[in-house]
């Protein structure tokens, strides 16, 4: 893998701006109704996909290293 100058590397960066600022405008202009759709769709997937037994035990795990992250911190 080839190394970027920082000329390309600043193109690069440029062009994802570009497509942000593309997709925030998109958002912009969905309708309301559209977006309310999207939401309930992505809410019925939800139960397409089986439960992860995991996951409640991963969550606890990672809200505990931010408490002691946190904590060191000082917050």
């Amino acid at each position: 893998m080839s190394s970027l100058t920082s000329e390309q590397a600043r193109a690069y960066l440029e062009r994802w701006e570009l497509v942000r600022a593309v997709e925030a405008a998109e958002l912009q202009r969905t309708p309301m109704q559209t977006k309310l759709l999207q939401l309930a769709a992505l809410m019925q997937a939800r139960g397409i996909f089986s439960a992860e037994p995991d996951r409640e035990a991963e969550s606890r795990e990672i809200r505990e290293r931010w408490e002691r992250i946190k904590r060191a911190m000082g917050v």
